[in-house]
């Protein structure tokens, strides 16, 4: 949609309980990123295409954002714009004429956002290049996410990155982009962000009022902003908790705590996320940080109370990293093909959680 529109009653590129990220004034953390494209804006030589990767919720958009407000306002230092630049003010209001936002849009027929990005959304860009050109300046559009587009919106866009139109700069947002089209990747200079450092997630959080600890929030999200947010928005450092406390109980595990965890991931999904990917995410996060202290140690700071007692135990030496690396890659596997045959999610965790009970040097939970 144009970003003279109004907006659609659910915004596809905003996080729950977040700001957007056009409402975001400063980008935090990803020094390396702005420094490589304020290098190449210094060169004189500005690609056309640039493609924004890295975890989700580690400022990608933000990013995005902070270089249409300083690419339209033709500001020089650097991408930090005061919050009351007129450009500024337009671009949060969804009413900067020079700015083309696309982003899954709303189905007329339904009422319901897109589940991709399809070339009608596409056209519309390509009708904003063209209607725009005769006001001279440069012209941004922002693709989010890029990963969204299907088959004939990302041929329509490979298109226009082949035959880039006047002064036009296009920042695609890409969560995988391996999902991409080679030849669109090709075409685009690559800014990668990383997760953030614990400082940086702190500074990033503080403004936000995210319920919870915010080292355990920070801990848990890997570095990222988006999912720090997402998990304080589904309670999801108590249902971490809770999760330890259940493997703290092994080499036997506690049947009723585990069946209490499991009837809670099949939960009615509800605004704030779907139960069973809570549950999965948590289990991952897990084990991953099991692996990983077989290898390095217990991960500071904690995400849990006791978690890194229960991590020494569980994974004291590399075999024992091993041994949960492959549980995590099994389990993410199980879960896919259990949600694709619609099986129960109460007993698919069950199963997952006795499965699990069985590490390294544990007897079999299932007797």
């Amino acid at each position: 949609m144009s970003a003279a529109e109004t907006d659609p009653p659910v915004e596809s590129d905003r996080v729950p309980g977040a700001p957007h990220p056009r409402e975001t004034p400063r980008v935090i953390g990803q020094d390396a990123a702005i420094g490589s494209f304020m290098a190449a804006a210094d060169s004189g030589r500005l690609p056309h295409g640039w493609l924004i990767t890295g975890p989700r919720g580690t400022g990608k958009a933000t990013l995005a954002w902070a270089i249409a407000r300083w690419l339209i306002a033709g500001e020089g230092g650097g991408l930090d714009l005061p919050p009351d630049h007129p450009v500024a003010r337009r671009m949060r209001a969804l009413a900067e004429p020079r700015l083309h936002l696309v982003r899954r849009s709303v189905d007329d027929k339904t009422g319901r956002l897109r589940a991709e990005i399809v070339v009608d959304d596409i056209r519309r860009l390509l009708s904003f290049f063209h209607l725009s050109a005769a006001e001279g300046g440069r012209r941004v559009a922002i693709i989010d996410a890029a990963d969204d587009m299907n088959t004939a919106a990302a041929n329509a866009v490979l298109k226009m990155l082949e035959e880039p139109p006047r002064d036009a700069v296009l920042l695609l947002i890409a969560h995988q982009p391996a999902r991409l089209l080679p030849t669109i990747r090709s075409r685009c200079r690559e800014l990668r962000l990383a997760p953030l450092s614990p400082d940086d997630m702190a500074a990033a959080l503080a403004p936000l009022d995210a319920p919870g600890d915010p080292a355990r929030l920070a801990a848990l999200a890997g570095g990222s902003v988006g999912e720090a947010l997402r998990l304080a928005g589904q309670d999801g450092l108590d249902r971490y908790a809770d999760l330890v406390a259940l493997f703290a109980t092994l080499p036997r595990m506690d049947r009723l705590r585990a069946a209490a965890l499991a009837d809670a991931a099949a939960g009615r999904p509800g605004p704030d996320g779907d139960p069973f990917d809570l549950t999965m995410t948590l289990l991952d996060r897990l084990l991953t940080r099991a692996a990983r202290t077989g290898l390095m140690g217990p991960p500071l700071p904690e995400a849990a109370p006791g978690e890194a007692e229960l991590l020494t135990r569980l994974s004291p030496d590399e075999a024992a990293a091993r041994h949960w690396a492959a549980a995590q890659a099994e389990l993410s596997a199980r879960a896919r093909r259990g949600r694709a045959v619609n099986l129960d999610p109460a007993a698919l965790v069950m199963d997952m959680l006795l499965t699990l009970a069985q590490g390294p040097g544990a007897p079999d939970a299932r007797d």
